[in-house]
């Protein structure tokens, strides 16, 4: 190889070594690696970790509330699940999509409800109903028209649950990308 091609490499593993050799012993560095193992803050009360809980509940819930009435609920409504309706296919896979989505969300809502005792408490009831709707999402890929009542009937005991300990739910849509997410 002739030394000319092998001029830029020392060029640049020479730049390299002699930052590395510069920062390598400064106070940037140890302020850095400081920065770095810093953990992030967590709520250090009770009553903090009451209210992430509820507001975290609030969210999940809604998220979910809100795909299953623009994606499912309304369709259904306006008769877009019958047969020969036109955009039939792709209203029952967006259904479908939604389904999964709020059937996630709301096993999150679940997990977060465990933080307030209260919430936990109210919505102890409606845990059996949520794994429930596991196996929803395909029928309505398939055009069954009793997962929209299932769902809808969920929603509104979580809702009510939710209002009975303090953290009210409401309907937010969710994105397109956070709905293909799951």
């Amino acid at each position: 190889m002739p030394i000319r091609a092998l001029a830029p490499l020392l060029a640049l593993c020479s730049t390299l070594f002699v930052g590395a050799a510069a920062c390598g012993s400064g106070s940037a560095t140890r302020q850095v690696a400081a920065y770095i193992t810093v953990p992030s803050p967590a709520p250090s009360t009770q009553a903090q970790r009451q209210k992430l809980a509820k507001s975290r509940f609030a969210l999940s819930a809604g998220l979910a509330a809100g795909a299953i009435q623009q994606w499912i609920v309304k369709p259904w409504k306006a008769g877009a699940f019958a047969d020969g309706a036109q955009g039939r296919t792709a209203t029952l896979l967006k259904a479908g999509l939604a389904g999964t989505f709020a059937y996630d969300r709301l096993k999150g809502a679940r997990y977060n409800a465990q933080g307030d005792p209260a919430l936990a408490r109210a919505l102890a009831p409606v845990s059996a109903s949520v794994d429930a709707l596991k196996h929803l999402p395909g029928k309505l890929r398939r055009g069954d028209a009793s997962a929209v009542a299932a769902f809808d009937a969920v929603i509104r005991k979580v809702k009510a649950a939710g209002k009975s300990a303090g953290a009210p739910v409401h309907n937010q849509v969710p994105s397109g990308p956070q709905l293909a997410r799951g």
